[in-house]
């Protein structure tokens, strides 16, 4: 196996040619010392390299080749150029012709780490010199952990600690044990250790090759402190909400939060203040809008709550917000942070989906850890930290996730003590591959290699939306065919900051949409994305989270008489393999990663375009969609792709479900008492599951979140209201979409279904007779409290 790759950018000269015969020789000898050498005789092919080739060690490069380069710019310094937008460090030697150095401009002896002229030394010598700086570049290419894990498992050493495998030795005695060794292999059940393991540090310490590897993540996350977590970003959550918010203090909560932040409130016993995103018509959660976090309008939602009248304290000790959200709009953090330090001294940012963010300049700005003493200095400064989970979108092991930290003096966050929430969450037992994962995550966004890993995210992504927006044109103005196509939620023109120019986004030049951010700012008032009350450059929606949108309602709720439903189209696509992040009623996200390819979002396009065709020609849904006829026999049998679209459009308008489902989340429920009370009663048996209809007027003790969208509409502590309510109306109407649609059912936490008749069940606070107890804050009378009993 070779110990790397060794790109010559160098043009073949006639063969006869000294320089030419010994730089053949000079691969020759690369070869014989374990490497592999490619070349490329061109730019384009040069460039081919870098881009796939992730394994160079090292880049020899001719300056006035290879071919394709202009008079102003010669092959080799565009190649360097590239060189330096692909690799950090990596060691490149230009090839020299002439006597002297004095015509390189300035910047290649920033770039470069040596020269050669051919024929003044030997074929041995110069390829000792390559292999030398290839060796040292492969040495410290490896981020803290990671090496030191592998030097670990090299040393050889016998398990005398947990875990019992031992090193997979265990396995080895059982068939079914050899069956999984074979399938993981040594290597991952080896590097599977004990905390005893002094030569990697302690993870509940932060001490050793672990602490190290934190601190050079909060490095390159722009961090004061980084805290590596093996339990996902809820863990992350729950951890910062239990430090930052105790008993009885009242926390502000974005209420398009991951249940995860309840989980905190719960731990904490803190009070809840929740703040409310706008909506759109598709029934998008926007941004909280700058008119809910203002000083005054934060004051007067916690002079309202009921909770808060016999609070310690009047104000808030914590806020969280999510960023981005799963739709994909981020905040410009510095903006929130300014606006909402006179409420809270702790910011939490829940960027579970966003921990790219700080690797791309479209996202200047927009993420936790840009807030910080240059950018917003002065006293008022808040603490904020930042929840990611890394594993979602940067190249890190499921459940792989961290806790960056930016302390102010006004709340200032000692080590020690953030530590002892850490280890109450931590386990003492972690997996240290998922240890190295994260450094590796880490490590991978660590100079220009970050920014051209995101890039070409973005990039596929601006591709595919062009695409879209380009393929649905065509069929509009061929004619051939009914005109309608699948559409892609963004701005339907950009401004070219340059001229000024007004641009159809299709025709747009990649260059500019993947490098100016305001392509992709939300404009105050703007019809596309339909959100009310935004200001400028106040919000950005994601490139990289690309929402489909489907004919039958636009931006601003408007329904037409015909549609398409988003659950069918996602449950077509899912017998074609291909499974979206998340699927709303006309709208389905998917998520361009890093892990995408023009392969990969071209069979998407196929598929959708397939739809289209099927959808036409009104085809029979056996043929489609055999497994849900299959399940649901005398529901399907005999209907068609078109009929089951409209027949699920026209309910959905006649339910005007997408209209019950903003009105349930912009009027909020009553809150009646903690979250942390409701806890203490669902495990002590002081709760009961209540039907839709003999649930108005009773305290939620479980939450309730819809999926689509998967926000939650019922908060612990919360009453239900009216029968006629806006919570209430929107469940029924949920639970009637799915009797009479089976199979294309909202997934719906904290709802049980009867298996009998279907009906919807929430966890209630249990009632009991008006002798045993007194009233509760709402007025109803419910089970006591353990303290109470």
């Amino acid at each position: 196996m070779a110990e790397g790759t060794i790109l010559f950018a160098v043009s073949e000269l006639p063969e006869e040619g000294a320089g030419t015969e010994q730089l053949h020789r000079i691969s020759e000898e690369l070869t014989t010392r374990g490497f592999e050498v490619r070349w490329a005789s061109s730019i384009t092919d040069a460039q081919a390299v870098l881009r796939t080739e992730v394994g160079l060690a090292a880049a020899v490069v001719g300056w006035g080749s290879p071919e394709g380069g202009t008079v102003d710019e010669p092959g080799g310094a565009q190649v360097l150029r590239q060189v330096g937008r692909r690799f950090q460090n990596l060691p490149v030697f230009v090839v020299m012709t002439g006597e002297d150095l004095e015509h390189l401009p300035l910047w290649v002896a920033e770039t470069v780490v040596g020269y050669i002229w051919p024929l003044e030394d030997t074929a041995r010598f110069i390829a000792g010199r390559v292999t030398r700086a290839a060796r040292v570049y492969q040495e410290k290419l490896l981020p803290p952990f990671f090496e030191a894990l592998r030097l670990f498992d090299e040393a050889h050493e016998y398990s005398w600690h947990t875990p019992a495998h031992s090193g997979g030795v265990a396995f080895l005695k059982s068939p079914v044990g050899r069956a999984f060794h074979d399938y993981f292999g040594e290597r991952l059940l080896r590097s599977d250790l004990s905390i005893s393991v002094e030569e990697l540090g302690s993870l509940f310490e932060h001490t050793g090759a672990v602490g190290a590897a934190e601190r050079n993540a909060a490095r390159i996350f722009g961090a004061d402190r980084t805290y590596f977590v093996l339990h996902g970003d809820s863990t992350c959550n729950r951890m910062v909400g239990h430090f930052s918010v105790t008993r009885d203090e009242i926390a502000l909560v974005d209420r398009n939060c991951h249940k995860s932040a309840l989980h905190g409130l719960v731990l904490s016993g803190a009070r809840p203040v929740y703040l409310v995103p706008t909506r759109n018509g598709y029934g998008l959660a926007g941004p909280l809008p700058p008119s809910e976090i203002r000083a005054d309008a934060i004051a007067s939602r916690i002079a309202r709550n009921p909770l808060t009248q016999d609070a310690p304290a009047p104000e808030a000790q914590y806020a969280v917000l999510t960023n981005s959200t799963y739709d994909g709009l981020c905040y410009d953090t510095l903006q929130v942070a300014r606006a909402l330090a006179p409420s809270t001294p702790r910011l939490h940012f829940d960027e579970a989906w966003f921990a790219y963010a700080r690797f791309h300049p479209l996202y200047a700005g927009r993420f936790g850890m840009a807030v910080g003493p240059d950018t917003f200095p002065g006293p008022e400064r808040p603490t904020v930290f930042s929840t990611q989970s890394t594993h979602k979108l940067l190249a890190a092991l499921s459940q792989s996730a961290m806790v960056h930290v930016k302390p102010a003096p006004r709340a200032p966050v000692e080590h020690d003590r953030f530590n002892e929430a850490f280890m109450m969450h931590g386990t003492t037992s972690p997996l240290y591959p998922m240890i190295a994962s994260l450094d590796v995550a880490a490590a991978m966004m660590d100079g220009p290699q970050g920014h051209w890993l995101i890039d070409e995210s973005v990039t596929e992504a601006i591709r595919f939306r062009q695409t879209v927006v380009r393929v649905g044109r065509r069929i509009a103005a061929a004619g051939d065919r009914p005109g309608w196509f699948f559409g892609v939620w963004q701005p339907e023109t950009v401004i070219d900051p340059a001229t000024g120019e007004r641009l159809p986004f299709a025709d747009a030049p990649t260059e500019l949409l993947s490098g100016e951010p305001a392509c992709w700012q939300l404009e105050p008032g703007a019809d596309w994305h339909g959100f009310a009350g935004l200001s400028d450059g106040y919000c950005l929606l994601d490139p990289v989270k690309v929402t489909l949108t489907c004919p039958g309602i636009d931006a601003g709720g408007q329904m037409a008489d015909r549609g398409i439903p988003a659950r069918v189209l996602t449950a077509y696509l899912a017998t074609r393999d291909i499974v979206v992040e998340k699927t709303d009623t006309y709208t389905t996200l998917v998520l361009f990663s890093m892990g995408i390819t023009k392969g990969k979002w071209g069979t998407l396009m196929d598929a959708l375009m397939d739809f289209k065709a099927l959808y036409d020609e009104d085809s029979r849904l056996e043929h489609l969609l055999p497994e849900l006829v299959a399940a649901h026999p005398r529901r399907y049998t005999g209907q068609t792709l078109r009929t089951l679209c409209q027949e699920m459009h026209a309910h959905l308008r006649e339910a005007r479900l997408v209209e019950l489902l903003d009105t349930a989340f912009q009027e909020l429920p009553e809150p009646v008492t903690p979250p942390q009370h409701c806890y203490e009663r669902l495990i002590r048996g002081g709760t009961e599951r209540v039907r839709l209809a003999e649930a108005a007027g009773r305290t939620a003790a479980a939450m309730v979140t819809v999926t689509p969208p998967g926000i939650p509409v019922l908060m612990p502590g919360e009453n239900t209201g009216s029968p006629d309510g806006p919570l209430l109306r929107y469940l029924r109407a949920l639970e009637s979409f799915d009797r009479r649609f089976p199979g294309f059912h909202s997934e719906t936490h904290g709802v049980t279904l009867d298996p009998d008749t279907g009906d919807y069940l929430i966890e209630c606070v249990r009632r009991i007779p008006a002798q045993q107890t007194g009233r509760t804050a709402d007025g109803s009378r419910e089970a006591p409290t353990p303290a109470d009993a």
